[in-house]
């Protein structure tokens, strides 16, 4: 554990003391951000995950991401970035192993679904990083530290994280969704390659794995030069263009704004039928935050279509 510590950076957020709510004695073996990754790994909701939609709603072929394949191959850049710059590399997993734990079903239409619905039943809203840390410390009861549960409310939201680490995260699941959404929306049909904006695809690559080594390459150069986490103004702006086109043209475009009217039907029946069944606020955003695609279809199923006697 000693030779760990020593070969961080002077920036890495460091393993000891392990802030809890709950004070832990420490393993001998694991630091106490290992321990969060273990724990956050064996949770329920983590294994939800894999049948939770990240774009494509319910696909046929097997090779379309989950928010679980997303999670997992977020987390991989971020522990490249992390090991690169010298930081925690343990604290940057568990975060990102964590980010999405709160996210609802049928990704970013099943959000904004939600969102409606609780602001106008009580008006309060919910957003899935809120959500992810009610997971970890309400739900799941995870007693992670507090790095890790910083990370993972911050990892999206006006406020940054407190470590470098959570900002890793913050930035890389960005990086790792754009490009592998586009390797989704391509496969799906919904986009051609020639769609995709020329200027920025001859600046960052022409392939997913092509943009996220120049993303990667420049986000490090930049973030040792500024002792932060940051990207260059040309590649970075770059990206947040190519981020505006998915959202027009794949998150929010014709083929997700079709399949939005049955989604916001069925989690609207879903969403009043257990508001006046329970009449509770927080169980009813826990119960239906925590579906999964193909479970929020059968309980819709179960409460429309006629059972036998």
């Amino acid at each position: 554990m000693e030779r760990l510590e020593e070969s961080l950076s002077p920036l890495a957020t460091r393993s000891y003391p392990a802030v809890r709510e709950e004070p832990e004695p420490d393993s001998d073996h694991r630091t106490p951000f290992q321990r969060d990754r273990d724990r956050i790994v064996h949770s329920k909701a983590f294994r939800r995950l894999k049948h939770k939609t990240q774009v494509f709603i319910a696909p046929e072929g097997d090779h379309y991401r989950t928010r679980l394949t997303h999670t997992l191959e977020a987390c991989g850049i971020a522990r490249n970035v992390a090991r690169a710059l010298g930081l925690n590399e343990d604290l940057t997993e568990a975060i990102g192993l964590g980010h999405d734990l709160g996210h609802p079903p049928f990704g970013h239409t099943g959000e904004a679904v939600l969102d409606s619905c609780m602001r106008e039943r009580w008006g309060s809203g919910f957003r899935h990083n809120e959500h992810s840390l009610r997971v970890v410390e309400k739900i799941e009861r995870l007693n992670l530290t507090a790095p890790v549960r910083d990370g993972i409310l911050h990892h999206t939201g006006p406020d940054p994280p407190d470590t470098l680490e959570g900002r890793i995260v913050r930035l890389v699941d960005r990086v790792a969704y754009i490009n592998h959404d586009i390797d989704d929306a391509i496969r799906a049909g919904v986009l051609r390659f020639e769609d995709l904006p020329p200027a920025e695809i001859e600046l960052l690559g022409s392939t997913g794995p092509d943009r996220i080594e120049t993303l990667v390459q420049d986000l490090l150069r930049h973030s040792e030069e500024a002792a932060d986490i940051v990207q260059g103004e040309e590649v970075g702006a770059a990206m947040l263009r190519l981020r505006e086109f998915m959202f027009e043209h794949v998150y929010l475009g014709p083929a997700a704004q079709r399949e939005r009217p049955r989604i916001e039907r069925m989690l609207r029946a879903l969403f009043q039928h257990y508001a006046d069944e329970l009449d509770d606020e927080q169980q009813v955003v826990d119960w239906l935050a925590g579906m999964t695609d193909r479970y929020a279809i059968r309980e819709f199923e179960n409460l429309s279509v006629p059972q036998g006697f």
